[in-house]
């Protein structure tokens, strides 16, 4: 068995569902959906593999930005989608289940779309 380097593809967001048919219809498992905050952006990376080769698809968004579900091809992704909704406000369109807010319930709403708390010597922001 030989592992290959996982490949990383940014693509835009009108280009996402294309893609994730691309990898399903080849046969590829989808492996997670990640997000985080970069700058004024959020990326989100789907990840798939097959045969020990990761291939992730990436596509970076300003906060107003829709995105589609891919749930409907990968039906365990709609946990991956509550969860960047709840966490950091991110809309996703067309869920198969959607939670509207109640998967992951925080003290702070979207609490990862804040900008990072500074502390500085002493403990105090």
């Amino acid at each position: 068995m030989t592992m290959d380097k996982q490949t990383i593809t940014a693509i835009e967001v009108g280009k996402l569902i294309g893609s994730v048919e691309r990898f399903r219809n080849e046969g590829y498992r989808l492996v997670q959906i990640g997000c985080t905050k970069v700058g004024d952006l959020y990326e989100i990376n789907y990840c798939f593999d097959k045969d020990y080769h990761l291939d992730v698809v990436r596509i970076a968004i300003p906060a107003e930005t829709e995105v589609p579900s891919i749930s409907g091809m990968y039906w365990n992704a709609f946990i991956y989608e509550n969860e960047m909704h709840d966490l950091f406000g991110i809309q996703v369109r067309g869920m198969n289940i959607d939670f509207k807010g109640t998967l992951i319930r925080t003290a702070e709403k979207f609490p990862f779309s804040k900008p990072p708390v500074t502390v500085t010597k002493g403990g105090k922001p």
